[in-house]
């Protein structure tokens, strides 16, 4: 059977064209149980119109997020390791056909040199970025950066966990990557639509086949975290939303395990690429699109990049997103130096700082939390405690303590003191008399100097 059933999809998206009040309301109120949505369903929403409606559906998908996640937030930064890339992708300037780009992959020394760039700003997740290049960019030199980052430390600590972005491989060259300890497996499909697909890629990328059926081969290596994708404006948005839907039930119904992060990439501008996309993504609906999705794969992290405004970000924060990029560089060995060979134009440039006093601002708890991938909270495990909305008691209690470790090590007297006030307030939300002890512990220890502490 066809992951993606384009006739079907178009199908539902004709027939669900003009909804009217009742079955839209429906469908929202079936959304509020957690329990996911159909294609039919998700149509519905997205030829939704209506003010008052629309307004109740954002609304429950901030409740919906709430509730499966808490208040948290949760940051890592981008890293890119190589630019080597046989591909050329219309959308992106690693174009195998950029003559312009001096071409470059980092040695050991320079990865450990990014590294402590990035622990001393205060992450402890990153998301590794190659271009595909199976003499430059081999599996083992992917290895290998994996291991070197969980080597590096610094007096303000190390890098917990590693995330990992590399294109569709084999079954054997997943299980490497599995085996070095990798967090998340992320793969984008770019575009469901193949025409566009074929339209816009040369190279082994172009196996439009290949890319859609990456997860499962990383699924059956053993990767049962992996994270979903499309890139907003190739196509028609809606037609993309339901293709990330009839994604999501095929990793849920062939290996149990549904994605554990669906990321909302929207194009942007990038030096020499010409390509302007034919199917732009408004900011409303690109909100539109992140509710929808929250609503339909409630048990999903959702992950935002800094190609968004500050403005659109803290909206999008509201309504479902649960982790996000910041004070990112996406240029090979961006970080401390000015640099213009970069895939695509960020355009939030803000400090790890900057971003998180917006974020205690509007109420969120900033966090650092591995503890999930560390004690083997992955795959099933991870969605038979998410899809009931359970998750949040451990991202919390997390969040909280992670927090406490940035505001010790990282943050301006100000921020400190800011930060704190929110520590409490969310301390004081935590139910269980005996975890609510333990976190009380773990935040004195911290202030002690104890660090790395989770549940």
């Amino acid at each position: 059977m066809s992951v993606i059933d384009e006739i079907r999809i178009l199908k539902v998206l004709e027939k669900t064209k003009e909804p009217d009040a009742k079955t839209a309301q429906a469908v929202i109120n079936k959304a509020k149980e957690r329990k996911g949505l159909n294609l039919e369903e998700v149509g519905v929403l997205i030829n939704l119109t209506d003010p008052v409606l629309l307004k109740e559906m954002f609304n429950t998908a901030a409740k919906i997020k709430e509730e499966i996640y808490g208040e948290r937030l949760v940051f890592f930064a981008p890293l890119y390791v190589s630019d080597f890339c046989v591909n050329d992708c219309s959308y992106c300037n690693f174009h195998q056909t950029n003559k312009a780009l001096k071409r470059s992959k980092l040695t050991m020394e320079q990865v450990r040199e990014q590294v402590k760039i990035l622990i001393n700003m205060g992450h402890k997740r990153v998301l590794l970025e190659f271009g595909e290049d199976q003499k430059e960019n081999p599996i083992d030199y992917v290895v290998d950066v994996i291991n070197e980052i969980y080597k590096v430390k610094t007096e303000k600590g190390n890098i917990r966990r590693v995330n990992v972005n590399i294109a569709a491989t084999t079954v054997e060259n997943y299980k490497k990557i599995k085996a070095a300890n990798i967090g998340t497996y992320q793969l984008f499909q770019e575009t469901y639509h193949r025409p566009t697909y074929a339209k816009l890629h040369k190279g082994p990328k172009a196996d439009y086949d290949r890319q859609l059926t990456a997860h499962d081969r990383a699924l059956e290596a053993g990767i049962d975290d992996r994270g979903l994708g499309v890139l907003f404006g190739l196509y028609d948005w809606k037609f993309e939303v339901l293709g990330l839907i009839a994604h999501a039930e095929h990793m849920d119904k062939a290996g149990g395990v549904g994605p554990h992060t669906i990321s909302v990439p929207r194009l942007c501008e990038a030096p020499t690429v010409k390509y302007s996309p034919e199917y732009p993504v408004s900011d409303d609906d690109f909100l539109k699109i992140i509710a929808i999705l929250r609503l339909a794969v409630p048990y999903t992290g959702m992950i935002i990049s800094t190609r968004e405004t500050p403005e659109i970000r803290r909206k999008a924060f509201k309504i479902g997103i649960s982790q996000t990029s910041a004070a990112s560089v996406t240029s090979t060995g961006g970080y401390g130096k000015q640099t213009d060979s970069v895939q695509f134009t960020s355009h939030d440039s803000r400090s790890l700082e900057e971003v998180i006093k917006d974020a205690l601002k509007d109420g969120f708890l900033p966090s650092f939390c591995t503890a999930c991938y560390r004690l083997g909270r992955t795959g099933d495990d991870f969605m038979y405690l998410s899809k009931p909305g359970e998750i949040h008691k451990f991202c919390r209690t997390n969040g909280l303590l992670t927090f406490a470790e940035y505001l010790e090590d990282f943050a301006s007297p100000e921020l400190k003191k800011d930060g704190y006030k929110v520590i409490e307030q969310y301390e004081k939300k935590i139910e269980e008399p005996v975890m609510r002890t333990k976190v009380m512990e773990g935040l004195k220890d911290i202030r002690e100097g104890k660090r790395d502490i989770f549940y």
